[in-house]
Formats: structure tokens, sequence, C-alpha cells
């Protein structure tokens, strides 16, 4: 297939992406106000408990089976580098850009996790469908795209909620530290000045056990963690998804047109064909804060150097890992598989990054300007890396 051909296969799916995300900015603006601040939590409480469960149950228990998996065993082993490979070039980028303390946990979020659900569900049907698709016969193709697409948003999202909130609720932590130095001093001072006999009155603290350390780290952690986030709605979808495939007996009776259960099935698959739609709209709604939060504190500097690091280094990154796994035979020949494990590396940052933002209270405008250019330029670079990967695996 021609370079021309493949180019116009990848460009259609990112405008499609991009009219429905700017409907989405439009149903949000203070006139209109369609999807304004009560309407988009709504729509995404929907999104997050309803459509997106029901997609990723379905597609999974339709498309995943006990002799497959040994194929997808290697994606989550692939997010979680694009995890690691991302935090290591922003570590480097806040040194070079000298970014802001309050700014930091922003740019490693930003740089390590990728929008791994919402744009992959989008993208790789869309492209399947395409008339000069390179993936052949275009419903088998949409069908295990939205299953690997599924697979991707589930175990992303694990990671975001323990990998990236912990990161970033350290920089948090410390930033919120750096503000308070002041009352510290002030603290420190007063002790200083205290009387003796106040200080002898603390207790001298016994060494630990190496058994209570350890009871004390995990407790630590658990802490630090949103678990309620790690075993969202999608993730333990997906975990129903993979019994339901895999396991012989309950597939057979939910799975098939001939199936006892097939409604259920049924009923799941039409509630996840909303799962794309709303995302997409609300993903525009949320470009909006950007668009507002224009005069933020956000330097170019770090806008610029998150745009090298997700669209230049990362996908080059991406080429790497992805050409070792085949040449040392983790991966299978399945190009489409293939594709979305570069394309996993090709990303703008997940959404999830501004919801933490929030609940931190640290950066919240400076992120969505961040997001808003970086989307805005993902128009262009998921476009141009989406036809060279076919292009390379073809």
């Amino acid at each position: 297939m021609e370079l021309l051909d493949l180019f116009l296969v990848a460009l259609v799916p990112v405008l499609k992406v991009l009219l429905v995300t700017g409907i989405g900015t439009f149903l949000a603006i203070d006139g209109i106000d369609l999807l304004g601040t009560h309407a988009r939590h709504h729509l995404n409480n929907l999104v997050f408990y309803v459509f997106s469960p029901a997609l990723v149950v379905s597609q999974l228990g339709e498309t995943i089976t006990y002799h497959n998996l040994v194929k997808l065993w290697f994606m989550p082993v692939n997010i979680l580098l694009t995890f690691v490979i991302g935090s290591a070039l922003a570590w480097i980028l806040i040194k070079i850009a000298k970014t802001p303390p309050h700014l930091q946990g922003i740019v490693i979020g930003c740089c390590s996790a990728g929008n791994l659900g919402n744009l992959l569900l989008i993208i790789v049907p869309a492209v399947c469908e395409e008339s000069n698709s390179p993936f052949g016969d275009a419903t088998l193709c949409a069908t295990y795209g939205k299953a690997y697409a599924s697979l991707s948003m589930a175990v992303g999202a694990i990671y975001i909620w323990t990998y990236v909130y912990i990161i970033m609720r350290i920089y948090a932590d410390k930033s919120s530290d750096r503000t308070n130095d002041g009352d510290n001093n002030y603290t420190q001072a007063l002790l200083e000045d205290a009387p003796p006999d106040i200080t002898s009155l603390a207790k001298p603290v016994e060494k630990a056990t190496f058994i209570q350390r350890t009871f004390q780290r995990v407790k630590d952690f658990a802490a630090k963690t949103n678990l309620k986030m790690v075993f969202a709605p999608s993730t333990i979808a997906a975990i129903f998804g993979f019994i339901i495939g895999t396991v012989t007996p309950i597939r057979k009776v939910m799975i098939g047109d001939s199936a006892p259960l097939h409604v259920i099935d049924s009923s799941a698959s039409m509630l996840g064909d909303a799962t794309i739609p709303a995302m997409t709209l609300i993903v525009g709604a949320n470009l909006l804060r950007g668009l507002k939060g224009s005069g933020s504190g956000v330097g170019v500097r770090v806008i610029v150097g998150v745009v090298i690091v997700r669209y230049v280094l990362m996908p080059l990154m991406g080429i790497g890992v992805v050409k070792a796994a085949k040449h040392f035979g983790l991966v299978g020949s399945d190009s489409l598989y293939l594709f979305i494990l570069l394309l996993q590396y090709a990303l703008p940052p997940a959404m999830s990054i501004g919801v933490i933002a929030q609940l931190f209270e640290a950066g919240e405008s400076e992120c969505s300007v961040i997001m808003l250019w970086t989307y805005a330029v993902a128009t262009f670079s998921l476009t141009l890396w989406s036809t060279f990967y076919m292009w390379l695996l073809g």
C-alpha cells in the first residue's frame, strides 16, 4: 500500500476525533452550557460506571480465549514500559526546563501516562473500517481492535491510579511542604526557645522489628494508593470479561447467537457502543478549561518539553521496544496487535491526570493548558505516527 493511502487511512479517524471533540468544546461554552460542569460530571459518571465497563466486558468476553491469552501477555509489560520511560524522560525535562515544584508531578504524569483507553477505542475501530485498511477484514479487525483497546484501558487505569497517583501525591506533598516552610520555621523557633524540661518528656522509641517495618511500608503504600480507583468498574469488568472468555462453560452460555444468555452480552454491547462518543465529547468539554486558562503560569518550555517527550522521544523509543520484543519472540506477528503496542507510545496524556491534579489541588489550571496544547498537537502527530507505524508493519 502506498504511503499516501496509509496517510489517508490514519487521517480520517483522527479527523473524526477532532470533529467530535470540537462539538464537545462547543457544547461546554457558557452560551450553550449543554456540557457545563454539572452535566459533564453526570455524563462522566455514566461513562465511568456504565458505558465503559459494558464495553470492556462485552469486547473481552467475545474475543479473549485461553489460547490467545499467550499473545496478549506482553501488553501489560509494554504499558508499564511506557510509564517508566515517560517518567525518566520527564525527570530530565524537569531538570532542563527548571520546572517549578508545584508543576513537577503534573509534568511526570503527563509524560508517563498516555490516553490508553479513550483514543485507542476511537482510532483503532475507525482505522479498521476504512476501505484501504491494512489490517484485513473490517469486522474482525474492529472486534479484536476493541478488545485490545479495552484491555489497554483496564491495565492503564491500574497503573495510573497506583504508579502515577503515588508520584503526583509525593510531589504535591513536597510542594505543600515548601509553601509551609515559613510556618514550620516559626514553629521550630518556638520549640527551640522552650524550656529544656519540655523536650525531656519525650519517650525513646524502640527499634522496630523487620516485620513491623514491612507492615508499616505496606500500610503507607495502601494509604498513598487510591484502591477504589485501582479497582475501578472498568478493571472489574476486565476481570469478568476474562472469566467469561476463558472459562469454556461460561463462554458457551453467554457468547454466540445460540447461547442461552446471549441477551446479556448483547445488552452490554449495546451500552458499550455509547462509550466512544460520550468519552470524546467529555474530552472536548474538558479542554475548554485550557482555553479559559491560557494566561496561567505554565511556561512555554514546559509545554514544548512535554510535547517533545510525548510525540517525538516516546514514539521513537516505542519502536525500539516493540522491535526488540518481536526479535526475541515475545510477541507474535499480528500486525494489528503490534500496531496498538506501538500506538501506546504516541498517545497524548491521559485525561485522568487532570482529575488527580484536582484531587490534590495542585496546578489544575496549568494542567488544563498542557492538555489543551498536547491534544491540539496530537491531531497531527497521531496521524503521522499512525501512518509510519502502518508502513513499518506493512
